[in-house]
């Protein structure tokens, strides 16, 4: 692979944040380019293209800290930190976040389509779609930007191994042990001590979150 930004860090995705797409899509995005000699349209856009515009989206954002997070493993990562060619992931889902001027990290994952440079040029694609928002003066803040903001950007915590695992983490998180109070008064105050908003922990209050979501899954909320 070639024309990875130099600005933006590659790594791999540990867990995928809530539910998967149950019914991905191929991709439809076409373009014109050279193909033995001979200029062609309707042909699949390219990685090489795809990298392109996304630096060209990133650094009109003057964005910072750039990371995307795909499902390839580490062994199958270059010395230089990026993908090998020819990489299988394990799912085509990607998460790209990066701090906005004036705005904050943002996180835009997507696993839409059946290949993972396809979802990747989604993003660029969504991104170049919100910048354009901004030529008609509507937004003065980056305003369209705020519904992507993100909680835990550079990677997503683990998951629990099982409910008790989970109920022995919101018994740490709250200083209740969990046998002494309803589930359900532990989880809101964990959410109440480790909400962003009021001060809290942000990788911490995602893990609330997951945490919730597990013993809800297991009908015990």
């Amino acid at each position: 692979m070639s024309g990875w930004p130099d600005t933006m860090k590659v790594a791999p995705i540990r867990e995928w944040p809530g539910k998967f797409t149950r019914e991905r899509r191929s991709s439809p995005f076409r373009g014109t380019r050279e193909v033995n000699g001979k200029r062609r349209s309707g042909v699949e856009v390219t990685l090489t293209q795809t990298l392109a515009d996304l630096d060209r989206e990133l650094r009109e954002l003057r964005a910072k800290d750039a990371e995307l997070l795909v499902a390839i493993s580490a062994e199958k990562f270059r010395l230089d930190g990026k993908p090998r060619a020819g990489a299988t992931p394990d799912h085509p889902g990607v998460i790209l976040s990066f701090e906005i001027p004036n705005v904050g990290r943002v996180s835009y994952p997507c696993d839409t389509f059946t290949s993972w440079e396809a979802n990747l040029r989604a993003i660029a694609l969504a991104l170049e779609a919100l910048r354009k928002v901004d030529r008609y003066g509507v937004t003065k803040r980056g305003e369209q930007y705020r519904g992507f903001l993100a909680l835990e950007a550079t990677s997503v915590p683990a998951g629990f191994e099982d409910v008790l695992d989970a109920k022995v983490f919101l018994a740490r998180v709250t200083g209740i042990p969990y046998m002494d109070r309803p589930l359900r008064e532990l989880v809101r105050t964990a959410q109440r001590k480790t909400h962003p908003d009021t001060g809290g922990d942000a990788a911490t209050f995602q893990r609330v979150v997951q945490a919730e979501a597990l013993l809800r899954g297991e009908g015990l909320l």
